[in-house]
């Protein structure tokens, strides 16, 4: 048995790494078992010119593709969306776009305004300054003023809009919809130690530059010099309690494959949306069979997922390319609810510039737009680096029935139960993607695109996680309280993007890390009460 701690952390992706740092001037002991390693900027496909193979292969977005150790496998057969995540120091943080809009005031009140799903028991208000304090931590580039927002301060200039900005936002205006230049966790000047982003384009691809916010490169190196201790490939199998059903600590692999009990006060989840469910059904024991902390029943309920659309089109005139942050706007015209359309709440869209080389001809002859054989190198020049378009970001309302359970036969590396996905495409959904792909298409006439292509949804995109150990006040209808700890166990707390009781229509991972120093400030303040 290894030597007690105070707080023991399980993850060190977006949320982990930000509750460690934030908790490591309390000067307790701190720990976090991380089931990855440190990822190594070297080894990046951003580094060689087959990084576009690469993403498909050793660094694929499906771990059941990728297929390395510190991955488990999903089964995800009964889900249109499959399932993305990576396991290492940072998360997926290491090789997301880097995208980082905060959920707008109405998404913490979806039961009151439209009378669907349920309000979080917190409000922007009360994430306010932990935005702030995240963007300042993790570098944020954007401009000051989006009138979709309440105002907030920008951190560093936006990234440029280039052609691809100037082009699309020239016709939203023309079309007098909004949009804005997005806030995105890539450093456009040197912030903190880090070079500012260089736009090589290939943020996906990791970001050997350092300019983009991984956690390995912000939160982390700062709870490190805090003597926070980060041990890693150690995979947490379940974690144990007491009789008085006070949590004890976790069992995990080291990286021998030894098993071993670490003993903690205090013990907080920071897995995701699908590892956290996940560990806390295999956590079951006979004073919780039914999985630790479910008593509600909830735990790997209301999966959302954020169903995506994609409307491409191509331009006589060239663009940027793939160079640059691939994401340089954003709009919120359609995210509210609208009495005159057929679904309830709404979508954002992304802007983005063009794709790489390969998936530009890949692409191209899957949409029939080139060739194969004579006639290829033409038209690929005609379409290379003269593409455009955006996604959309589709407001997943949250339904018991997708869940998140532990499959009978399928197991990790160490024996471990793996996740088994359940997920249902509702109508409302489908209805907001296809409203989604006809205003994009409209965008796009618009700004002088000709050969638009749609895909809806696009299938390999669960790269969003939310909602599977929900928040709230009532222990019959939420797993954790509105500060992020469980109703069953008093010292367990969750951090990650399963506490979301609605999933908004942007990417989470900037309310994610915002409720994270949330929970870490509740503890602190609370530290002489925290178990009552």
């Amino acid at each position: 048995m290894s030597e007690p701690v105070d707080v023991l952390i399980i993850g060190a992706g977006a949320s982990g790494a930000a509750v460690a740092w934030s908790l490591a001037d309390t000067r307790m002991r701190i720990l976090c078992l991380e089931q990855g390693d440190w990822p190594k900027s070297t080894d990046f496909p951003a580094n060689g010119r087959d990084w576009e193979a690469r993403m498909l292969e050793d660094y694929a977005l499906s771990p059941n593709r990728r297929g390395s150790r510190a991955d488990y496998p999903i089964n995800d057969d009964n889900s249109p969306i499959k399932i993305a995540n990576y396991n290492g120091v940072g998360g997926g943080t290491v090789f997301y776009a880097a995208h980082f809009p905060r959920l707008l005031p109405s998404d913490f009140r979806v039961r009151s305004l439209d009378g669907v799903a349920d309000d979080w028991p917190i409000d922007y208000r009360t994430l306010e300054p932990f935005y702030a304090l995240n963007d300042r931590m993790s570098g944020v580039s954007g401009l000051a003023g989006d009138p979709a927002y309440p105002p907030k301060e920008a951190v560093m200039p936006p990234i440029p809009l280039g052609k691809t900005g100037e082009t699309l936002g020239a016709a939203m205006n023309r079309l007098g919809w909004h949009w804005w230049p997005s806030d995105a966790a890539i450093a456009t000047e040197t912030y903190e130690g880090r070079a500012p982003c260089i736009n090589l384009g290939l943020c996906g691809a990791g970001c050997a530059q350092g300019a983009k916010a991984s956690t390995d490169v912000t939160y982390w190196q700062e709870a490190m010099r805090a003597r926070v201790e980060l041990r890693t490939n150690c995979r947490v199998s379940r974690i144990e309690t007491d009789d008085s059903g006070m949590a004890t600590g976790a069992v995990y692999f080291d990286e021998d494959g030894v098993e071993r009990f670490q003993p903690a006060e205090i013990v907080i989840m920071a897995g995701n949306g699908i590892g956290t469910p996940r560990l806390l059904l295999n956590s079951a024991s006979g004073r919780s069979p039914g999985g630790l902390a479910n008593s509600s029943g909830l735990v790997g309920r209301n999966l959302m997922l954020h169903p995506y659309a994609q409307i491409r089109g191509h331009f006589d005139a060239p663009l940027d390319g793939h160079r640059g942050p691939p994401i340089c706007a954003w709009s919120m015209q359609f995210y509210e609810t609208d009495e005159a359309r057929d679904f309830l709440r709404g979508y954002s869209y992304q802007f983005s510039r063009g794709i790489g080389p390969a998936r530009t001809a890949m692409t191209g002859m899957a949409d029939g737009l080139i060739p194969w054989g004579e006639g290829h190198h033409a038209a690929f020049r005609k379409v290379f680096g003269h593409s455009a378009g955006m996604v959309s970001i589709c407001e997943d309302l949250p339904e018991e029935t997708n869940t998140v359970t532990l499959d009978p036969e399928l197991a990790d590396a160490d024996g471990i139960p793996a996740p088994k996905i359940d997920y249902v495409l509702s109508e409302n959904s489908r209805r907001m993607l296809d409203h989604s792909v006809a205003r994009g298409v409209e965008i796009l006439k618009e700004a002088g695109a000709h050969d638009i292509t749609t895909r809806a949804p696009l299938p390999y995109a669960g790269w969003h996680l939310m909602g599977t150990a929900r928040m709230g006040l009532d222990p019959e209808r939420s797993v954790v309280n509105e500060w992020g700890r469980s109703h069953d166990v008093k010292n367990l707390f969750i951090v990650d993007g399963s506490v979301f009781v609605t999933s908004g229509g942007v990417n989470p991972t900037s309310t994610i890390q915002a409720f994270a120093l949330y929970v870490a400030d509740q503890i602190k303040s609370r530290i002489y009460t925290l178990f009552d």
